[in-house]
């Protein structure tokens, strides 16, 4: 039995990514497009969770704006070119995966990306009550003001942006 492990998303996992999608999000749906164009804008952030010769689970995530939102099912046509934030828009892993520390792995790839740009943040959106999750792998939530309550609506009742600052390694920390 092979042990699972993330790899780049490639454009022939666009499939098992969209499936896995909809199993897990089935009240959030985004349209494969939206996947597809995620993992062409920053093939370096989109991973797949490998197991056995399938995909067990994906992890989206791109350079973005702190508190800026991407909408949901929304197509981002670019990137911005100032980001100061690595936006992980989602992490789904099928229920046979979870708890084996496959998150912590794919948010530490992640932190590496951040640190290889110069981004110093990472920023996500908790959703189906995983804050607890994201809180153990570093991140806090952050109090959200009428703007942000509203970019947050769409993403479902008990949606929390959460941000985690990086360590700047020059700083000794």
């Amino acid at each position: 039995m092979s042990k699972p492990h993330w790899r780049q998303a490639r454009a022939l996992d666009l499939p098992a990514i969209s499936a896995i999608a909809e199993r897990i999000h089935p009240d959030l749906p985004e349209r494969p497009e939206v996947l597809a164009e995620k993992m062409r804008l920053c093939p370096d952030g989109c991973l797949v969770l490998a197991t056995k010769g399938e995909i067990a689970g994906y992890g989206l995530a791109h350079p973005w704006m702190q508190y800026q939102i991407p909408p949901l099912d929304g197509v981002l046509e670019k990137l911005p070119g100032d980001a100061n934030c690595l936006y992980v828009h989602d992490v789904a892993m099928l229920p046979a995966y979870r708890g084996g520390g496959a998150a912590r792995a794919y948010v530490a790839a992640i932190e590496s990306l951040a640190r290889t740009t110069g981004i110093t943040t990472l920023a996500l959106v908790s959703v189906y009550g995983t804050r607890s999750t994201w809180k153990r792998l570093g991140f806090r939530a952050v109090a959200a003001d009428a703007v942000l309550r509203g970019k947050l609506a769409s993403y479902g009742e008990n949606a929390t942006y959460m941000l985690r600052e990086l360590a700047d390694p020059r700083a000794g920390t």
